[in-house]
């Protein structure tokens, strides 16, 4: 729980049994299990590919970023970047930066997903549909940050290439990698949501909203196959669902200062423990009536156990952040008084 505590942000939640360098993410072995489970599933792939590509709509990137903004930086005669030339807080513009970081790494996120669930049927449209949707992201970010010169574009460049050449470890099973997406997809839904409100400029919410739509449409579709997965192998989902409870990360984990960026983030309400909490973990855990479940074997039923400890214990940790996050807050109005 401590490095759960200690970075919470759209990147947030170091996984609690360890990490090398190299964010976990997705599966690359197909085992017989696997296999039978991607061909169980794929009609529950194909309705709700259908669903999405129906609630879908187009939209462009480049009509949410304010071009007249712009002007040339020094190498075309124009002036370099400077602080003072940002109309973002300093907290506004670190959460901006770690989530563009985290989009920037798509490469990364196609390849493993690509090799989880593969390039037939249903579960390959679904990977290319995902993956096309997920790139207009970071673009349209960048775009907006560049334009209103709200960041150092410099460091932002440094930045995406030092996170882009770290590696990515990938051992999830099929399972494990339908409950973390769903979980991680909903996060950065939230994320983009309340960094876009927090910057209070209209267009960068307008913009964050708009990918905020396309993450909740991406936390629906894999919501809806871990709750098939339930009634086809409930006991290896229940177990599933809460190892990735306990060990939730982002891949922004990798974002040099990322830490210290996340605590700072988490301080300012963007994503802290309790809205991980309220808004990601138990809608999820709801959604799909874990608790509620019969018919579980032993297994299933420790694995829920130890599920419903580990939600007792982060809403502990949740209460007692946001506790100290306003006493911290009271000593410091309390100082600027006298």
């Amino acid at each position: 729980m401590a490095r759960l505590l200690a970075a919470v942000s759209l990147s947030a939640a170091p996984r609690l049994d360890g990490w090398n360098g190299a964010v976990r993410i997705l599966s690359v072995v197909t085992t017989p299990d696997s296999a039978r489970l991607l061909a169980d599933l794929e009609p529950t792939v194909s309705d709700n590919l259908d669903r999405h590509l129906a609630n879908a709509k187009e939209w462009m990137p480049h009509e949410f970023v304010p071009w007249s903004q712009g002007q040339d930086f020094a190498d075309f005669g124009g002036e370099p970047w400077s602080v003072e030339q940002s109309t973002l807080s300093p907290i506004a513009r670190t959460a901006l930066e770690v989530n563009l970081l985290t989009e920037d790494n798509l490469p990364g996120y196609h390849r493993e997903i690509d090799r989880a669930f593969g390039r037939d049927s249903a579960w390959g449209t679904w990977v290319n549909r995902w993956t096309a949707e997920e790139g207009r992201h970071a673009f349209c970010i960048r775009d907006y940050l560049l334009v209103t010169r709200g960041v150092d574009p410099v460091e932002l460049e440094r930045a995406r290439m030092q996170t882009m050449e770290i590696g990515f470890e990938s051992d999830r099973a099929l399972l494990n990698a339908l409950a973390y997406v769903s979980f991680q997809e909903l996060a950065t839904r939230i994320s983009h949501r309340n960094t876009g409100r927090y910057t209070e400029d209209p267009i960068a919410e307008r913009l964050l909203a708009r990918v905020s739509m396309d993450e909740n449409l991406h936390m629906i579709f894999y919501r809806n196959l871990v709750a098939a997965a339930l009634k086809i192998a409930p006991d290896e989902t229940v177990r599933a669902i809460a190892d990735e409870v306990v060990g939730f990360e982002m891949p922004g984990a990798v974002i040099p200062g990322f830490a210290r960026k996340a605590v700072q983030i988490a301080k300012a309400g963007i994503y802290d423990l309790r809205i991980h909490h309220d808004e990601v973990v138990m809608p999820l855990i709801r959604q799909w009536g874990v608790f509620e479940l019969a018919g579980l074997t032993a297994t299933g039923e420790q694995a829920r156990t130890e599920l419903a400890g580990a939600l007792r214990g982060l809403d502990t940790a949740a209460s007692r952040f946001v506790e100290q996050r306003e006493a911290a807050a009271a000593r410091k109005a309390a100082r600027r008084s006298r």
